[in-house]
């Protein structure tokens, strides 16, 4: 098959071992690893920075927040985008977010979708996106003056329940789960997100004196159950239906929920952790994730084990070994507490290598696979001694995500380049279009040892870039001296689902002809 004149020779079979036939070079850092952070935006917490910011200001913000993650290596974001009954896109079922407008139900103006905004900009940076949203809070406060006539609390006042000074939806109602889940096909039916998320929130944590008062729909609804059960199969029941119809729109959507970190404490229950925390989640927020991975209605779960590795009450190091021991079905990732550093009473948290050593705990469990920090502005030009700390060694190198779980393929499409033309700085890569495979990005690999190439190696990953919709034919742009410094380079396609294809060789040559074959499987992805 014939090419233009300065088409690079296309191979791709790799020999990937010695030429002694040893076994290839063991690499000392993940290629697949979860690398996420929480980006809050209830309260402004991380970002906007303030409702009433021009949007030019919000945007260079959440901007740098990314930019700021992508230089440590980080390959996921869990921005939230309904916090109080409320939203950050056009919906028709909540109002727009005082956090970003300073006005519940204000548009944005100039006006624009920042939803659909910061998910491309996720994706051009090689981010999985994943919507966080809080179902079960209306709002932060009992001020109804601020807001807008839209809002639910207006719309269905009968739904709502007062506690700790806050409004919660009643998660016993039918019509309340029936709503919920409409606000979470919105999202996936119009969005290109990765993932949907759910935090810890379901019923209310408790609060000494208060009351959560669904009296009134457990005598219409509790049918003989007791209260704690009957509110854990009202959680139950809504986490499975969301399951159902996500997968139902579409299947390559994650559902990922980031529970309390204490399932329940062994003093009241033997398959228990180790722990002593004065609430948990099956017997004071009513869920139970144990139920959700037994029934296979997650992708994945990311507790929260927001303690250090040795803490008296709640340690790391006896909650992820619980976590690890008690986990089916399911990814699990776990979620770090980088916003106690330098700022809490537990002084563990002002030594810069307290997150690093809960990184490299938590690669000693074969089951884990990765973590995730609360939250973005931790590390925003913040406790630099534990950003460089993590650049020189955990995170040293990027890695991808892991495939959708009970998602992977070994049939993905493989790139088939056409041309290549370089013009001053950038390098042009077009490919003939994917017909086969749904394709979310190219990956770029290089090795200065053209004996040494192995996709399987972070270090040899030179870039992630999105793929965009086209006819016919793609192209990707690639930074001349990204090539130039590696002898040897090679592209493959990621899908929808995270699964990669097999690679293509990119050599510095004149040849005109092609030669297409395949990867050994134990060298794939």
């Amino acid at each position: 098959m014939n090419r233009t004149k300065h088409l690079f020779l296309l191979l791709s079979f790799i020999l990937l071992s010695f030429s002694n036939g040893n076994a290839q070079e063991k690499v000392s850092y993940p290629k697949n690893e979860f690398r996420a952070v929480w980006i809050a935006t209830v309260v402004n917490i991380d970002w906007p920075k303030s409702g009433s910011d021009p949007i030019e200001k919000q945007k260079a913000d959440y901007l740098e927040i990314l930019d700021t993650y992508k230089k440590l290596n980080y390959n996921a974001v869990i921005v939230q985008i309904r916090s109080v009954g409320d939203a950050f896109y056009p919906s028709k079922l909540a109002p727009w977010s005082k956090y970003l407008t300073g006005k519940e139900g204000q548009a944005p103006s100039p006006y624009f979708d920042p939803l659909e905004w910061m998910i491309t900009e996720a994706h051009n940076r090689g981010f999985e996106f994943h919507a966080w949203l809080n179902p079960y809070r209306a709002t932060m406060d009992l001020r109804t003056d601020i807001l807008s006539p839209t809002h639910d609390y207006y719309k269905h006042p009968e739904w709502m329940i007062k506690y700790g000074g806050k409004y919660y939806y009643d998660p016993a109602l039918p019509e309340v789960q029936t709503h919920l889940i409409a606000v979470v096909d919105e999202v996936v039916r119009n969005y290109d997100i990765d993932a949907i998320h759910f935090d810890d929130y379901f019923y209310p944590y408790k609060i000494p004196g208060e009351n959560f008062n669904d009296t009134a729909s457990f005598k219409k609804y509790g049918g003989g159950m007791n209260l704690p059960d009957w509110r854990r199969l009202n959680v139950n029941n809504f986490v499975k239906y969301c399951a159902f119809s996500i997968k139902k729109i579409k299947p390559w959507v994650q559902f990922g929920i980031s529970p309390f970190g204490v399932w329940r404490n062994k003093s009241v229950d033997p398959r228990g952790s180790d722990t002593n925390s004065g609430q948990t989640n099956y017997d004071d927020l009513f869920a139970d994730p144990v139920a959700w991975m037994e029934n296979c209605w997650i992708d994945y779960l990311l507790p929260q084990l927001y303690w250090s590795i040795d803490h008296r009450t709640a340690s790391y190091a006896k909650l992820i070994k619980w976590w690890s021991e008690n986990s089916t079905n399911t990814a699990i990732y776990i979620g770090n507490g980088s916003y106690k550093i330098n700022t809490d009473s537990d002084k563990k948290w002002n030594i810069p290598s307290e997150i690093p050593n809960q990184i490299d705990l938590t690669r000693t469990y074969k089951n884990i696979g990765g973590n995730a920090f609360f939250s973005a502005k931790s590390f925003v030009n913040r406790n630099k001694a534990v950003t460089d700390l993590l650049l020189q060694n955990q995170y040293r190198y990027p890695a991808l995500p892991y495939v959708v779980p009970n998602s992977r393929r070994t049939d993905i499409e493989m790139p088939t380049v056409s041309t290549i033309t370089t013009n001053n700085l950038i390098s042009t890569v077009t490919m003939d279009y994917p017909l086969l495979s749904k394709i979310r990005y190219v990956m770029v690999y290089g090795a200065k040892d053209s004996s040494k190439l192995d996709i399987n190696n972070p270090s040899q990953i030179v870039d992630k870039i999105a793929f965009k919709e086209q006819k016919d034919s793609i192209s990707i742009k690639i930074q001349k001296s990204l090539l130039e410094k590696n002898n040897i380079c090679a592209i493959t396609f990621i899908d929808y689902y995270g699964n990669e294809s097999e690679a293509v060789l990119l050599n510095k040559t004149t040849e005109t002809k092609t030669i297409q074959s395949t990867l050994n499987d134990e060298n794939r992805q």
